[in-house]
Parts: C-alpha cells; structure tokens; sequence
C-alpha cells in the first residue's frame, strides 16, 4: 500500500469554502480504482493549513489512474484554485518492523 501525503495551504480567509468544496470533491477519488481511503486533517497551529493523507493500493493508481482521468480533472476545478502556494505531493511506504 501507498501513502500519498501532501501540506495543503489554504488562501486566507477561505477555509470554509475550501472545506465545503473537499466535502464535494471527496467522492471523485474514492470511486478510483486502487482507492483504500482518504482523510483530510486541519492544523491546530495554522488555520489555514491541512493535511491529506490518501491510501493506495500501488503507485500508479495515484500517478495515472487518478491523475489522468476525468474525475481528476473534476477534482482539480474544485480544489486547486485554493491553494497558494500550489501543494508538494509525496509518496510513502510502510517499513517494515
């Protein structure tokens, strides 16, 4: 499994339309394929800054099966004119034990 984690900053001041427009684009990732779950955490410290931790199943279910597909497209229209600056997205892998 795959951890996709990026550092959202939030343009100040719009906080709760960007949590309202998550609410509507949460449902375009979860029906990709290779998609195990998603959460959205909001920093204590800075208002204005989330956290996204998504679940895959391998790599490229993120890369191009979600990049490069309609829903993305979608996701893009209703999240991407929040963020400044525009999110790092990085990808890990459990260690094992």
């Amino acid at each position: 499994m795959i951890l996709e984690a990026a550092i959202l900053r939030v343009i100040p001041g719009q906080a709760a339309a960007f949590e309202e427009s998550f609410r509507q684009a949460s449902p375009l990732i979860a029906g990709m394929k290779g998609y195990v779950g998603h959460e959205l955490q909001k920093c204590l410290e800075q208002p204005d800054q989330y956290l996204l931790l998504v679940r895959w199943e391998k790599l490229e279910d993120h890369t191009i099966g979600f990049r490069q597909s309609p829903e993305y497209q979608q996701w893009k229209a209703l999240l991407h004119r929040y963020y400044d600056p525009f999110p790092t997205v990085e990808h890990y892998e459990k260690v094992p034990l």
